[in-house]
C-alpha cells in the first residue's frame, strides 16, 4: 500500500516540478488569492501540446491543489520536500531502476512512519469467540449508564477543547521550499 503510494507521490513530483515558480500572489481582495499560470508552466517545461498535463492543470482536483499547497507560509510534507530538493534524484532514477525502487521503499518507509509515528504501541488482537458461546445463558446484562457521570465527561472533554490549542508536530508552519524554476526542466 505504502510503495504504490510512494510510487504515485514520485509521479506527481514529477508531474508538478517547478510549479511554484508559477504560483501568483493576487493581494487585491481582502484575503489574498493564490492563481497559478498555467501557460507559463506548460510553455517554460515545453508542453503546451500535452493534452494530459493541460487536462490536470484544468481540473477541480488541481485548482483544490493550488489552493491549499499554494500559500508560501504553511506547514511542508514529503511532498514539498520532493518538488524542492529530490528532482535531480528522480531524474538520475530514471534509467536505474534498482534506485528507483530503492527510494520508492525509502518513501514508503517515510509514508509509514507518518502514520504510524509510535511504532512501540502494540496494538492487541481482539480474540474469536469460542465455539457454541452464543448459546450460554450466564450474560451479565448491559450495565446501567451513570447519566451524571457522563455529564461530568462532557464537561471536561468541553473544558480541554476550550482550553490553549497544542502544537502538534505536523502543524509546524514553514516557509515552503520552492525548488528549482520551471525553465530547467525539460520533458519528453
Amino acid at each position: 500500500d505504502k510503495e504504490v503510494r510512494a510510487i504515485f507521490l514520485r509521479l506527481f513530483a514529477q508531474l508538478f516540478q517547478g510549479y511554484r515558480s508559477c504560483l501568483q500572489l493576487i493581494r487585491i481582495h481582502a484575503e489574498p488569492v493564490i492563481h497559478f499560470h498555467k501557460a507559463a508552466f506548460l510553455g517554460q517545461r515545453g508542453l503546451i501540446e500535452n493534452d494530459f498535463l493541460t487536462k490536470v492543470l484544468n481540473g477541480m482536483a488541481f485548482a483544490g491543489f493550488v489552493s491549499e499547497r499554494g500559500p508560501p507560509f504553511r506547514a511542508c510534507d514529503l511532498f514539498d520536500e520532493l518538488v524542492a530538493f529530490e528532482v535531480e534524484r528522480i531524474k538520475a532514477e530514471e534509467g536505474n531502476p534498482p534506485k528507483m525502487i530503492k527510494h520508492v521503499r525509502e518513501l514508503a518507509e517515510q509514508l509509514f512512519k507518518n502514520e504510524n509515528p509510535n511504532p512501540h504501541i502494540a496494538f492487541q488482537k481482539v480474540p474469536r469467540p469460542t465455539e457454541g458461546s452464543h448459546l450460554r445463558v450466564h450474560i451479565l446484562p448491559f450495565p446501567r449508564i451513570n447519566e451524571c457521570r457522563v455529564q461530568e465527561l462532557l464537561q471536561e472533554g468541553l473544558a480541554r477543547s476550550q482550553g490553549p490549542a497544542s502544537a502538534t508536530r505536523g502543524d509546524k508552519k514553514c516557509v515552503v521550499p520552492a525548488g528549482p524554476p520551471v525553465g530547467t526542466f525539460t520533458c519528453s
